[in-house]
C-alpha cells in the first residue's frame, strides 16, 4: 500500500469511504477491502455503520497497527461531554482501543469550537485518538482552529474532485504539513462523464475513475477515500500505480471548471469564508 507521510505518519493514499454503506453490506465490503489490501478505512458517527466496520476488522484478522482508521464526531455531539461520550461509543462499536484520526464532521456555530478541541485533546492524551482534525472546514474555520487556537490539526477532510477546486486549502496544507482527505473524489460519478477524463482514460488505457483518482494522489498532501460497493470497483480504485499523468494532462485537469460542489446540506458552512 502506497502511503503519504504527514507530520511523520504514513497514511495509505487510497482508503475506503463508507458513507451510505450499512448493515451486512457494509461489513462484507469492508472485509473484502481489507482482504484486497486496503488499510485505510473512513467512517463517521452519522453513518451508523461503526459496529459493522468493527465486525469486518475483527474477522479480517488485520493487526490493528497496520490500519489507519478514521471516524468523525457528529454535528450534534460537539459539546465537550458529548465529544468524550460519543467517541467512547465509537471505540466500543468499532471494537478498537484507539483511532488513528478523530475528526469534527462539520462546523457547528452553536458550540464553542475551543471546548470541542479541548475534549478531543483529552481523548488524544489518553491514547484513544492518535491524531485530531476537522472535516468540511472552509479556510476561515480551519485557520481559526489551526492558527488562532494552535490546535494540532492533522487533517481537513473535504469534497475534492476534478470538478471542484481546493487550491487555497492545498497551499495551506503544504505550508502546514496537513493532510487533505478527498471525499467524493469521483464527484459521485459526475467526474466520470467529463469529456477530458474520458479522453485521457482512452489515452492511458485506464478507466475514467482511475484517471480522476490518479490526478488527486499526484498532489502533495492529498489522500482519497472513494466509496466502492463491489469487488471490481475496489480493485479498480487501487490499480492506479502503473502509470503517471503527463504534465500537460495533469494541468489540463487542473484547468477544468472547479465549481461543481455536490455535498451541500442545509447546515453547511459558507464555503467561501476565508
Amino acid at each position: 500500500m502506497v502511503t503519504k507521510n504527514i507530520q511523520g505518519i504514513d497514511v495509505p493514499e487510497i482508503g475506503l469511504g463508507t458513507f451510505k454503506l450499512i448493515g451486512k453490506e457494509c461489513e462484507q465490503i469492508v472485509k473484502l477491502a481489507l482482504n484486497l489490501g486496503y488499510r485505510h478505512i473512513d467512517t463517521a458517527q452519522e453513518y451508523k455503520n461503526e459496529r459493522e466496520i468493527g465486525e469486518a476488522i475483527k474477522h479480517a484478522h488485520i493487526p490493528r497497527e497496520e490500519l489507519f482508521l478514521t471516524t468523525k464526531i457528529s454535528l450534534l455531539n460537539m459539546e465537550a461531554d458529548d465529544v468524550i461520550k460519543s467517541t467512547e461509543r465509537s471505540l466500543q462499536d468499532l471494537d478498537v482501543p484507539y483511532l488513528d484520526l478523530l475528526l469534527i464532521h462539520w462546523p457547528n456555530p452553536d458550540v464553542d469550537i475551543e471546548q470541542t478541541i479541548e475534549a478531543m485533546l483529552s481523548i488524544r492524551d489518553q491514547g484513544k485518538a492518535l491524531n485530531i482534525g476537522v472535516s468540511n472546514f472552509p479556510m476561515k474555520h480551519l485557520k481559526e482552529v489551526n492558527d488562532e487556537l494552535a490546535a494540532p490539526i492533522f487533517c481537513n477532510q473535504v469534497e475534492y474532485h476534478a470538478n471542484l477546486g481546493q487550491f487555497d486549502l492545498l497551499d495551506y496544507a503544504a505550508e502546514n504539513d496537513l493532510m487533505v482527505t478527498a471525499y467524493s473524489p469521483l464527484g459521485q460519478g459526475k467526474v466520470l462523464e467529463e469529456p477530458l477524463i474520458k479522453e485521457l482514460a482512452l489515452k492511458y488505457d485506464k478507466t475514467p475513475a482511475q484517471i480522476a483518482l490518479r490526478w488527486l494522489i499526484e498532489q502533495e498532501q492529498v489522500v482519497v477515500i472513494p466509496k466502492a460497493s463491489n469487488k471490481a470497483h475496489l480493485e479498480e480504485n487501487m490499480d492506479i500505480y502503473d502509470f503517471v499523468l503527463e504534465d500537460d494532462d495533469f494541468y489540463a485537469i487542473d484547468e477544468l471548471p472547479k465549481d461543481q460542489r455536490i455535498v451541500t446540506p442545509d447546515f453547511a458552512p459558507d464555503w467561501d469564508a476565508v
